[in-house]
């Protein structure tokens, strides 16, 4: 292992020292409104990420403020750590969340402000990639923020998604076809990385993204052809041949009943609804790529850590952005503390 990737291990040894625990989320969980949130927040390693959030407060206002957070632990991790390809291809998280905010706004017909108030630009100025988001951002509608992506690196998944959108008139289709380049680049950067040891964990996110693609494909009622190009390279613990199994499966029941055999056979879902089971099995699969992540910290400098943190970290700003969410909704504590991505106890 390098000195780099010693230095990058290090470095998330000590910010995982410092990540949240569950009574923090409970406390911030039990604020009676925004105002006292912001307070509590401020008490915690975030305090410097929302001050400057101004009054009045709102959980979109927030949840910007730790995005950049976000941004900047993942930005000063890629730095110092060895393999570039694989931070890369988990720093377009950012962009591509910000590509999936610009187009449903233009489905659903928003305005540009307040599609502006849902994406945060910190993570491409950072890389000095503003002007794919705020090229799409600008155009008038769907058809020319896609023509505006076309010449881009993502530019053919884009048009694939914008023509399925067109037939299914399903919103969701842009989610899994940004997420479909996202596992691409990571498929690639795993194919030619030396660091073994952190292959598993990102394994596991190119087959939660395959598996849930292939089942929520079949619960769309999408064609095999259209679910076949959704999947991204397999992975030896979720292979071509199991995915294939699944898109021919005759049901989503079925299609989780491929899973008996496998790894993953614990996150089969009870549920007969298949809307149901389709959320609890995203839900379960969540939770183990959480638990992977902390047993990533098992062995010192390893890559994997690095990796490690920056998925920890990432639950952990989605945490804090259900909690704004739900004090801002009102939504009772246990509810939200039973929505989060925690260690078990």
């Amino acid at each position: 292992m390098g000195s780099k990737n010693v230095y990058a291990s290090v470095k998330s040894f000590s910010k995982k020292g410092r990540l949240l625990k569950k009574a923090d989320f409970q406390t911030l969980a039990e604020s009676r409104d925004l105002d006292e949130l912001m307070t509590r927040i401020k008490n915690t390693i975030y305090g410097d990420s929302v001050s400057d959030v101004q009054k009045p407060y709102t959980s979109q206002k927030i949840e910007n403020a730790l995005r950049s957070h976000l941004a900047d632990v993942h930005y000063s991790i890629a730095r110092t750590a060895g393999d570039k390809s694989i931070f890369n291809a988990y720093y377009l998280k950012f962009i591509i969340s910000n590509l999936k905010s610009v187009l449903k706004g233009k489905v659903l017909g928003k305005s540009q402000e307040e599609i502006e108030s849902h994406i945060n630009l910190h993570a491409e100025e950072l890389i000095k990639q503003r002007d794919i988001v705020i090229k799409a951002l600008v155009a008038k509608d769907l058809e020319e923020a896609v023509a505006s992506l076309s010449s881009g690196q993502f530019g053919e998944e884009i048009a694939k998604a914008a023509a399925l959108y067109n037939d299914k008139k399903n919103i969701q289709i842009f989610d899994i076809y940004f997420d479909k380049i996202l596992y691409q680049q990571l498929g690639r950067a795993i194919k030619t990385s030396r660091e073994t040891d952190a292959v598993k964990l990102i394994g596991m996110d190119i087959d939660f993204y395959n598996l849930l693609s292939a089942i929520r494909g079949k619960f769309w009622g999408l064609s095999e052809e259209q679910i076949q190009d959704l999947i991204v390279s397999a992975t030896p613990s979720a292979s071509k041949d199991l995915i294939g199994r699944i898109i021919s499966a005759a049901s989503v029941k079925d299609a989780f009943n491929e899973l008996t055999s496998t790894r993953y056979k614990d996150l089969i879902p009870e549920s007969e609804n298949e809307l149901d089971a389709v959320a609890e099995f995203e839900r379960k699969f969540e939770l183990e790529i959480y638990q992977s992540s902390l047993r990533s910290f098992s062995k010192m400098f390893s890559f994997a850590t690095t990796i490690g943190i920056t998925k920890l970290t990432a639950y952990e700003v989605r945490n804090l952005a259900a909690i704004a969410y739900a004090v801002e909704q009102r939504i009772p504590t246990e509810t939200t503390m039973s929505k989060l991505i925690l260690e078990e106890e």
